[in-house]
């Protein structure tokens, strides 16, 4: 395992507290710790000493409304930012620490979707097998179109196939399925659920609540840069006396504070 930042990791767990402190839940070593994060930008604090673990084979979804600081983490997450203060901690024994997905995904032109996955593959110390990886999206029928001729959802699982290129322990998914049509939403929560199946630690952050009600292992709801909620599913709607992850999010959340870009946030996301 490797650390960044200050402070200490936190407990192996999946489960987190909303105190911000990692709770020990059933003893398996999380692949990725995010230990006391803290981040803001200028004079707005985005992340306010945010903890949280995952553990190999499942899926945390992180939900809440724009501007709490969602993307933010995901990035300190993945080693694309360094938080002002606090540990992460991700397994490095693999080809590849993680795998990311960003909102919008954008590919060289004139490469072929093989292509594509071929020059990712070259990046890790590991053959890759891009046949597979296509197929585990549901790209392989269109393996020789060039990306520029690609659908905006054909772009989103070129996304996340190349996420998984080198097999990395830890894949961190930022809005995989936003904008998407159903069918097609169902589709990417149904291969995010096949990879954490395989054993990876899938984090990711998404306002498509039946998919994080159907998939999710674990739920973090995240309001002004802190957890406000966490458990499974069912947890936070019995924790909040409602009937779905919809109602449990309006019970936990000041909906007119949440509207847009809070007041004074800034840049927060």
């Amino acid at each position: 395992m490797s650390d960044s930042g200050s402070g200490a990791a936190g407990q192996s767990s999946n489960a987190e507290s909303t105190d911000g402190e990692p709770d020990s839940h059933d003893g398996k070593e999380a692949v990725l710790t995010l230990q006391g994060i803290q981040q803001a930008f200028g004079d707005v604090s985005v992340l306010d000493g945010v903890s949280l673990d995952v553990q190999p084979g499942s899926v945390t979804c992180l939900l809440g409304p724009n501007g709490s600081g969602k993307s933010t983490l995901l990035s300190i997450a993945a080693g694309l930012r360094t938080p002002d203060d606090g540990t992460v901690t991700r397994r490095t024994d693999a080809p590849r620490e993680v795998g990311y997905l960003p909102q919008h995904p954008a590919f060289r032109p004139h490469f072929t979707v093989a292509e594509t996955i071929e020059f990712y593959g070259s990046l890790v110390v590991m053959d890759v097998d891009e046949s597979s990886i296509l197929k585990q999206v549901g790209l392989e029928a269109v393996a020789d179109r060039r990306v520029e001729h690609l659908s905006g959802g054909m772009v989103r699982l070129l996304g996340l196939a190349q996420a998984t290129v080198g097999s990395p322990p830890v894949v961190v998914l930022d809005e995989p399925a936003s904008g998407l049509d159903p069918q097609l939403r169902r589709h990417i929560a149904d291969v995010i659920a096949d990879l954490a199946a395989d054993g990876a630690a899938v984090l990711m952050a998404t306002h498509d609540l039946d998919a994080a009600a159907r998939i999710a292992d674990a739920i973090r709801v995240l309001d002004d840069g802190e957890f406000v909620a966490g458990g499974s599913s069912q947890a936070v709607r019995a924790d909040t006396d409602t009937d779905s992850l919809g109602a449990a999010i309006d019970a936990l959340i000041d909906r007119e504070d949440a509207i847009g870009v809070r007041a004074g946030a800034g840049d927060r996301r």
